[in-house]
């Protein structure tokens, strides 16, 4: 899998064409390292604003050790997988600890961090300190898979492996080369050797030496194994009102949102006397029950089929469980993950408009 040749037209073409990424704006490790665990999972245009607020926030890694989690999370609102966010700050703890409040100059000090694995120390460590390893993600397995047109599941780590090696003798060895090289992999893989859809071929500066161009078999590669169908899991959320304020509770410290905060829910469509069951269980006596109409929500594995109730409830019944607040609490201080957003407007009234 020689790649020798690819350096230059590659370089050449990403410091013509790069976007321009507020993360890209100076090689500033922290800020690097926060846009590459924000783009896990996630497109770029929904990281820009979430990057501008959480550098705005927490500028430095000590400033993100030092957060309060609830504030964390709050920043982190409608990103998801939120076990990146509490693997941040677990890192910038040990940064501050054992590093001085600076991120190593070394990949395998890199990899012992919380939440970096080998793409992500590869992306620090050569972005920002011009460390010649390789950074394999989705997009460099998906373009080099088609330059070579390689057949080998990407999904298997012994594939990957043999690509790093393959980039590892490909990349300049000399700064800023291997940070250009590999953020120039990700860049085509994200712009032109798209994953959906035909691939923008004319516009590749390594069309040429294409094989699965050659063969015309782009859009069969790369190849992975077929998803797994996701669960579908009904479920009936409750936005319980009183005196102006709403319920939320916390989430069991593992599994699915863990620690999060929610609008009560439980699995299956209630009809109206489940549900009079139900929150008389939680020792609230409903007054008044509206329905809010189904949404959905997609996890990595789990699809939320959600119907939602407002219920009214009487205001001296106190609940160990639930905690009251006020909608403008709820929009500035507690994080709700964005699967309850469709019913956020049966609370945003009683206090004013909502925001966002």
């Amino acid at each position: 899998m020689g790649l020798e040749w690819m350096a230059e037209p590659l370089i050449g073409w990403y410091r013509e064409n790069k976007r321009a990424l507020p993360w890209r704006e100076n090689r500033d490790p922290y800020r690097i390292w926060v846009s590459e665990i924000m783009l896990q999972q996630t497109r770029v245009e929904a990281v820009k604003g979430y990057f501008g607020r959480f550098m705005e926030a927490l500028p430095d890694i000590g400033a993100l050790a030092a957060c309060p989690e609830q504030q964390l999370l709050k920043l982190w609102e409608g990103l998801g997988y939120y076990s990146r966010a509490r693997n941040l700050q677990k890192a910038a703890v040990t940064v501050m600890e054992q590093y001085g409040g600076q991120l190593p100059r070394d990949y395998h000090a890199l990899l012992k961090l919380s939440g970096f694995g080998p793409y992500t120390a590869g992306a620090v460590a050569s972005i920002a300190y011009g460390i010649p390893v390789p950074a394999v993600d989705g997009n460099v397995l998906r373009v080099v898979s088609r330059l070579t047109a390689s057949r080998a599941d990407i999904s298997d780590p012994g594939t990957k492996k043999q690509i790093g090696q393959a980039l590892q003798q490909a990349m300049p060895q000399e700064d800023p080369g291997p940070g250009e090289f590999n953020q120039a992999l990700m860049e085509l893989g994200a712009v032109v050797c798209v994953p959906n859809g035909a691939p923008a071929c004319e516009k590749c500066p390594l069309g040429a030496f294409c094989q699965a161009r050659e063969q015309g078999i782009m859009q069969e590669l790369p190849v992975k194994p077929p998803k797994k169908p996701r669960r579908v899991e009904e479920r009936t959320v409750f936005v319980l009102v009183r005196d102006e304020k709403a319920a939320i509770r916390k989430r069991p410290a593992k599994g699915l949102l863990a620690g999060l905060w929610e609008l009560p829910g439980v699995k299956g469509h209630l009809d109206q006397k489940q549900a009079v069951e139900t929150v008389r269980g939680w020792g609230l006596e409903p007054l008044r029950i509206e329905r809010l109409g189904e949404a959905t929500h997609i996890f990595t594995h789990i699809e939320w089929r959600m119907q939602g109730l407002r219920v009214t409830v009487e205001t001296d019944a106190p609940v160990d469980t639930l905690l009251w607040v006020k909608p403008c609490q709820l929009r500035e201080e507690y994080p709700l993950p964005s699967a309850f957003r469709p019913y956020l407007a049966a609370i945003a009234g009683m206090d004013g408009p909502a925001e966002g």
